[in-house]
């Protein structure tokens, strides 16, 4: 098995599915430049042209409705939002029709899109370019949220997303973009609704999503040497949430950090806070901690940033912090 990055993953998983699947495209706002989607559609347009790979104006609303009703005809399409923030704009085709349309035609008709959402956080970007908003997709009916953190699952959950029969919001990070890992060439599917254990232990567990991830795990490590031993969840999927593993872990450990990279009100730290408190309060020995982004819009200083973002710091001190606790 070869190394590749997250970003090559991504790649390599449109280039095989549009060559297997004659009825899958990709369409979205810039899907063919560097400056909007890094390396992840490369040489895409050049092999199957401008009627499967369609660079769109800038209409998020517009766009998301052709895509959901090419989705409604049979087709299987990618729509590409390379900003997640205006993401916003298409709430309406996204959440009120393609969440909706099984429901409501009673089981008859299936909406089988992808929505590939990219958080572009930090590098000075600001309040409306930098926002992680996947919780509020997790919050409506119909859809599923998946969040990947490695180039393994970044490709396997791609492929399942693609495969699946209903809407999926696929939620990428570009911070993840140059991470490597092993990634078989074939295709294969990651579950949709499983999250894996990353590194085991018995004092704490750590529930994270895309990046902070990788800062968990880095925390662990840190916090080994000071004679914790953390429990490491990707959650990969943060609708449905595997609770199964969640609730085993906690019942394991009888703690809890969750990590996070939204925004603390209403995200989805609040969510696996509230599943774990109405599923396993008895196991609990400390409150459950959240580590996320504050309850402000992202500022333009990289002075600031450094203080906005959290990472493996702060999970180390929340850690400290939830074992310290009785």
């Amino acid at each position: 098995m070869r190394r590749i990055t997250f970003a090559q993953a991504i790649n390599e998983t449109f280039h095989q599915m549009m060559e297997r699947d004659k009825s899958l495209f990709l369409i979205g706002q810039g899907v063919t430049s560097p400056w909007y989607v890094g390396t992840t559609t490369v040489g895409l347009y050049e092999r199957f042209g401008d009627g499967r790979v369609i660079d769109t104006p800038v209409s998020e609303n517009g766009i998301t409705g052709a895509a959901v009703g090419a989705a409604i005809a049979g087709m299987r399409p990618v729509v590409m939002h390379p900003r997640m923030d205006f993401m916003y704009l298409a709430m309406d085709q996204i959440i009120n029709h393609a969440g909706n349309w099984r429901y409501m035609f009673g089981d008859q008709v299936s909406v089988p899109l992808t929505v590939w959402g990219i958080i572009n956080r930090g590098g000075e970007q600001a309040a409306q370019h930098s926002q992680a908003i996947h919780s509020m997709f997790a919050h409506a009916p119909g859809l599923k949220v998946v969040m990947p953190g490695t180039p393994y699952d970044a490709k396997g959950l791609l492929v399942s997303s693609i495969y699946d029969d209903d809407p999926v919001i696929f939620v990428d990070d570009r911070w993840l973009y140059s991470i490597e890992g092993d990634v078989p060439e074939e295709i294969y599917t990651v579950p949709i609704g499983k999250g894996v254990v990353r590194k085991e232990g018995d004092d704490i567990t750590v529930a994270a999503t895309s990046y902070m991830v990788h800062e968990a795990s880095k925390a662990a490590l840190s916090l080994k040497e000071q004679g914790i031993d953390a429990e490491v969840l990707d959650l990969r999927t943060i609708k449905p949430i595997d609770e199964g593993l969640l609730f085993d872990s906690v019942r394991k450990t009888g703690r809890l950090v969750i990590a996070d990279g939204g925004w603390k009100t209403c995200g989805v730290a609040a969510e696996v806070s509230a599943l774990v408190s109405e599923n396993c309060f008895e196991y609990l020995k400390a409150p459950v901690v959240r580590v996320t982004l504050p309850d402000t819009p992202a500022p333009a200083s990289s002075a600031l940033e450094k203080k906005y973002y959290p990472g493996a710091g702060d999970i180390v001190r929340a850690v400290k912090n939830v074992v310290g606790r009785r």
